[in-house]
Formats: structure tokens, sequence, C-alpha cells
């Protein structure tokens, strides 16, 4: 098994609010990796005395514990353990409430000798290639169909938008938003590789258009995690000035890549 992990902030100045890792069980059979892109929240009360990165490293940890830990337990109650843990841990001194609480994107996936499991709420992204080479995006693209007029500005998406029915959801304080996720099985014999991607990395896929998502893991595969953040790097350093792509997004966001050869 061959593993690749790459996770660097958008502003060295700031912290990386993503979260990855990759959990292998001491019996040697099977793994998960967890990846988590946290929500940066707009200026102004989040309701929360806690940090982005702080609730994206104890989702993160709850998640690589128990996808591990409890190999038996779907996926998506896997996620609404977490979220519940989570929640307890500063449900005493904040609102848990409040729509801008932190939250993050989730990713995860479980292998094991008969089968590979995923699980991904909102915007980053999930890639299985098979063994003859055909690439599957596993995706929630919920957000990417709402009508730009819905986002238009950070009131409308917290009242209307966000983890709400017809928007799109994210892991905040609500377990049960975990019943929202995209799941699904594959077979073991018919998985090779995973790669997954927090929507800082899959720019290089859907802003700057270099490949598409079979030509994104082949680059992965071949080139490394450390090189397709590189490569995203220097497009978005081109694009600064132009703003042709990237357009009313930040230059550069917080990128993550995991890959796994099964």
């Amino acid at each position: 098994m061959r593993t690749e992990l790459v996770s660097e902030p958008g502003d060295p100045a700031r912290p990386n609010e993503d979260f990855a890792g990759v959990g292998l069980p001491a019996s040697g059979q099977g793994g998960a990796l967890v990846v988590l892109d946290g929500v940066t929240p707009p200026r102004g009360e989040t309701g929360c005395l806690h940090s982005v990165p702080w609730f994206t490293a104890r989702l993160g940890g709850a998640l690589t514990e128990l996808t591990v830990s409890l190999p038996d337990v779907p996926l998506s109650e896997a996620l609404a353990r977490a979220i519940t843990r989570t929640a307890d841990a500063h449900r005493e001194t904040c609102d848990l409430s409040h729509p801008r609480t932190p939250q993050a994107t989730v990713v995860l996936a479980r292998w094991s000798a008969r089968s590979v499991e995923y699980l991904v709420l909102s915007d980053s992204a999930l890639l299985t290639e098979s063994p003859n080479g055909t690439v599957t995006p596993c995706l929630d693209d919920r957000l990417s169909r709402l009508p730009r007029a819905r986002l238009a500005t950070d009131a409308l998406i917290d009242a209307h938008v966000r983890n709400k029915e017809g928007g799109f959801f994210t892991a905040a304080a609500d377990p049960s938003v975990a019943a929202r996720a995209v799941t699904g099985v594959l077979p073991r014999a018919g998985v090779r590789a995973l790669a997954a991607l927090t929507d800082g990395a899959t720019r290089w896929v859907e802003k700057f258009r270099e490949g598409d998502w079979g030509d994104c893991l082949t680059f992965v595969r071949k080139e490394g995690a450390r090189a397709l953040v590189d490569r995203v790097r220097e497009l978005e350093l081109a694009d600064a000035q132009e703003r042709t792509y990237l357009r009313r997004s930040k230059t550069h966001d917080d990128a993550t890549v995991v890959y796994v050869e099964l």
C-alpha cells in the first residue's frame, strides 16, 4: 500500500483550516482516510469561542478513531457520532445553533478485504480508480447547482441555504446532517486507488481546467500530491490580476490531497 498526504494553507500567515488523516488498524487489514475542509466564516459573530482549526482537529480526530475502531459502523453513523462528540466538547460554552458555528466539508473512505465505503458531504471530492484505469468522481454537487442569486450575500446563505433543505449541507453541530451525505459501497476488487481533495486542490479541474478528474488522479499518481498543489499555486498566481478563472474567489485557498493505492 502506498499513501501520500499533502496539506498546505492558502496563506502561511494563517492557520490551515483543513484536516487530513489516514488510519491503519493494528490488525493490518484495511484502513481509512479522512479529509475535512473547514469553512472560513465571514466577518462577524459565529456564536463560538473556538477557531475553525480547533473544530476540524476535533472532528477529524474523532473520525479517524471511529472509522478505524468501529469497522462495522456505517460511515454515516461514524460521522454522526463524531459530530456529537465534537459538539459536546463546546456545547456548554458556545451557541451551536448559530448558522456560522464552526463547520467543515467531509470526505471519508474506508477499505477492507471485501469493500470500499465512501462518504462525501459538500464540495470536497473523492476520486476512485478501477483496475482498468477508469476514474469515477464521488461528489456532493448541491452547492455547485445552486443559482448564484441564492449565494449573493452572507445573510441569504445563512437564512436560506446553509444546512437548509434545498440548499447545501456541512458538518457543524447537528448529527442528523450525516444522513444527507453522498454515500456508497464498492467491491474492493474494483478499486485500485483513491484520491481525496479539498476544493483548494480541486481548482486544478474545476477552476483552471487543466484536465478532467481522470487526468487529475493520473497527475497525482505520476507526479505526486505535492506537485498537484504546487501547480494549483502557479495557476493561482498567474490569475491573480486577471481573475479570469477565480473571479470573486480568494487567490489562494487551503489545499489538501490524500492519495492511497490499495
